[in-house]
């Protein structure tokens, strides 16, 4: 009888915890900077919605979470990331 608890996490923008598998995960590695979804080091978690993403941007909460400085174009992969969700819920009416 093994049974497996989801692996939680906590979005840094709305704070909220979720099953990690659904957030998005930014890595400060220590050879390659900051990274998206696979690698080692310091993590931070994201919700896979606009408003996380810009609230997370505003307020500088990936910076302080993982202590460096977020790229712009981490910011923007992230954020052509919701294109498909956004294009997919319309096609969904």
């Amino acid at each position: 009888m093994n049974t497996s608890r989801p692996v939680l996490r906590r979005c840094v923008a709305c704070r909220e915890l979720f099953d990690r598998s659904i957030l998005w995960r930014v890595i400060r590695d220590h050879r390659d900077g900051v990274l998206l979804d696979q690698g080692m080091g310091r993590s931070a978690y994201l919700c896979r919605k606009e408003s996380c993403l810009e609230e997370a941007q505003r307020r500088k909460r990936l910076h302080k979470a993982l202590r460096c400085q977020v790229p712009d174009s981490a910011i923007e992969e992230l954020r052509t990331r919701l294109k498909p969700n956004k294009e997919s819920a319309a096609e969904a009416r």
